[in-house]
């Protein structure tokens, strides 16, 4: 997800409380990847962080926030990662060419496993709570517009004729997280999965 534009009179926080929050979300990132969301307590964050409860809350409002914040982190990188699909050039036939974009939007790499099973281990949670799924579903919002920013700027062949860069998005996003869901394990089934998926859908973008 793209960063809010800074609005240059805004006073900067102290950067005491920037290093504090980064500590905790670092902390926090390794002890979900390491025993799940539900099973980490802001106390243990605390402790791993090397901070008081109080230093907690005066950066996130609660163990969903923290989450959400990290899943902002991953989100910033991962469209970072797709601008450079725009350099996938002429050479290629249009087929070809959506066929290497549909495949890099889609491959899972080792290191995202865990974020994967984290993310849905977060949507069960948050599915069962009102106000937590109107979180997950803002996140969501942030992201879908900041991956269809890319694609109307930089991959407008990802945007099939009579859609919009945002429809394209919202798709895209749900293939990629229902794929992951049915690839998490990997091996032989996860390659072929992906390789139909990407046939498929590069067949419908080229």
């Amino acid at each position: 997800m793209n960063p809010p534009p800074v609005d240059a009179t805004a006073p900067k926080p102290p950067r005491r409380r920037v290093h504090t929050r980064a500590r905790l979300l670092a902390a926090a990132g390794d002890l979900f990847l390491t025993v799940g969301f539900a099973r980490t307590s802001i106390e243990d964050v605390c402790a791993a962080a090397g901070y008081t409860r109080g230093a907690f809350y005066s950066n996130f409002a609660g163990k969903e926030d923290l989450l959400l914040a990290l899943f902002d982190d991953q989100a910033t990188e991962r469209m970072a990662e797709l601008e450079k699909l725009a350099a996938v050039r002429a050479a290629l036939t249009p087929a070809e060419r959506a066929r290497v974009l549909v495949e890099a939007l889609l491959r899972v790499e080792p290191a995202e496993t865990g974020w994967i099973l984290l993310f849905l281990e977060f949507r069960l949670v948050a599915a069962r709570s009102e106000g937590l799924a109107e979180q997950v579903a803002a996140h969501d919002h942030a992201v879908s517009a900041a991956l269809a920013e890319v694609l109307e700027r930089a991959l407008p062949e990802l945007v099939p004729p009579g859609a919009t860069a945002r429809q394209a998005a919202a798709v895209i996003l749900a293939a990629r997280e229902g794929l992951l869901a049915r690839t998490a394990a990997g091996g032989a089934v996860a390659d072929d999965l992906l390789d139909a998926t990407a046939a498929v859908l590069a067949g419908l973008l080229g």
